[in-house]
């Protein structure tokens, strides 16, 4: 089984409109989906247990990890203890100045790494996820938007389409 996990970010629920768009793209290329609820958990931490759980009740032979702005915290966390076969991020909040961002260092351990984030982010500085994609070679698009990506639907639609069909499945 191929998987794509989805984590909403901090304001944001299970069923947001880049998840729905992004549900699709995935179901079209044959993946199922999960969009994991975090409305419930107190702090990164919490959100992060929550993942880990999920992960080990899962047989899924590819699973990719997307995550927005702290769901991309806690995708690239997970990506860093348990191997995933792709992680895509959106606006993640990575190298927070934040007690609740305990982590620091990421080295995920996936085949591939593709992030997209607005040039007029106003939660996340872009240059976190400069910073990142450096330090892991990963793929980073930088697009004329904010932190919700809301100008850039069908840029995210295309990407991930072309990040999952890139993917030796």
């Amino acid at each position: 089984m191929n998987l794509v996990v989805f984590s909403h970010g901090k304001e944001s629920g299970p069923q947001g409109s880049k998840i729905q768009l992004l549900k699709k793209v995935a179901e079209k290329n044959h993946f199922e989906t999960v969009s994991l609820d975090y409305r419930q958990c107190k702090n990164a931490d919490e959100r992060i247990a929550l993942l880990e759980n999920y992960l080990e009740t899962v047989e899924a032979v590819n699973i990719i990890l997307l995550g927005s702005s702290m769901g991309g915290y806690v995708s690239t966390v997970l990506a860093c203890k348990k191997s995933a076969k792709g992680l895509f991020l959106l606006c993640p909040a990575l190298y927070m100045n934040d007690p609740e961002y305990s982590y620091r260092e990421f080295s995920p351990q996936c085949e591939q790494i593709e992030l997209v984030h607005g040039w007029q982010d106003d939660i996340v500085p872009y240059e976190n996820s400069i910073r990142f994609a450096k330090a892991n070679n990963a793929v980073l698009n930088l697009l004329k938007d904010g932190h919700r990506l809301q100008d850039s639907l069908d840029f995210l639609e295309n990407r991930f389409d072309s990040f999952l069909k890139s993917l030796s499945l």
